[in-house]
């Protein structure tokens, strides 16, 4: 178990102050059976209004309004959280979804649908093919394929970090050969979905287990990470982080779940004032550990 305290702070700049219209933030993690929050706190600056909502995947959402004017805009999530990670196991994955291509079975489909869905267009086929070279390289054990994939991504990707809105289209993943972790969440969804598997996006937190306990106490920071869920019967949603070629839970804190990562944007809104009164903005999440109590 570890337990760990997540910092995270987002902050815009502004040169003249400027009317905030409604904000939407998404910060706060599920309890789970591999999760347990225990103490949370949100700060907006200026003073919001807020309201916690449930958005159409069951994610709790904060809508901030805003009165006063403003040349910064602060957003400082907090929570000290026990993680209880634990390996994926996949003996469970029920016999039938041992090889591809399978179907899930029919009570399952109806809400599975749209994940199973392709949402972005492959008019070359550019991404079926980078999938058929996988299968013929490992064959079509479904979780033999699921590990490659992960691991192509992490091989043939180099990672770049953006700070754009927006995530770029599997294609242009493929076309360009970088990408952010969203870029390769994305990228990893499409692929798995043309095999007929149901994916999802996720949005959370990373921190590197190896080094808990380290006199420091750090242990990851940056920014919020992105990874994917991909259903196999028996075994359930399964955790496959593309960016670091990670299989497993162990070192990801989630924080939301969606169809698509439009649906997962960390922080959303807009301002009222002149086009060039934005000067940038910062992200930075920090993780540490606590003291277990005894």
């Amino acid at each position: 178990m570890a337990r760990l305290r997540i910092v995270h702070t987002t902050k815009y700049l502004y040169n003249e102050p400027v009317q905030f219209n409604e904000h939407r933030f998404m910060c706060r993690p599920r309890d789970s059976h591999d999760l347990r929050l225990l103490d949370t706190s949100l700060v907006i600056s200026p003073p919001a209004t807020t309201r916690w909502v449930h958005d159409a995947m069951g994610n709790s959402v904060v809508v901030a309004h805003f009165d006063d004017m403003g040349t910064e805009l602060m957003f400082e999530s907090s929570f000290v959280a026990e993680h209880f990670p634990q390996a994926p196991d996949t003996s469970l994955i029920e016999p039938f979804a041992e090889q591809l291509p399978f179907s899930y079975d029919a009570s399952e489909m109806p809400d599975l649908a749209r994940y199973v869905e392709r949402h972005y267009p492959d008019p070359g086929h550019q991404v079926d093919a980078w999938v058929r070279n996988v299968l013929a390289r490992v064959g079509n054990n479904t979780l033999d394929v699921l590990i490659a994939i992960t691991q192509d991504i992490k091989a043939q990707f180099t990672y770049q970090a953006r700070d754009d809105e927006g995530t770029q289209t599997p294609v242009e993943t493929l076309t360009l050969g970088t990408g952010s972790c969203r870029d390769f969440a994305l990228f990893m969804m499409e692929a798995v979905r043309s095999l007929g598997l149901a994916a999802r996006f996720i949005s959370g937190y990373l921190y590197d287990e190896s080094l808990l306990g380290a006199e420091s106490g750090v242990v990851g920071g940056g920014a919020t990470h992105a990874w994917v869920n991909v259903y196999l019967p028996g075994a359930g949603w399964l955790p496959f982080d593309p960016t670091n070629a990670i299989v497993g839970g162990q070192n990801l804190i989630r924080v939301a779940t969606a169809r698509d990562p439009s649906q997962a944007a960390p922080l959303t809104g807009s301002y009222v004032g002149a086009g060039n009164a934005y000067q940038g903005m910062t992200v930075n999440v920090e993780v540490s550990v606590e003291e277990t109590p005894a």
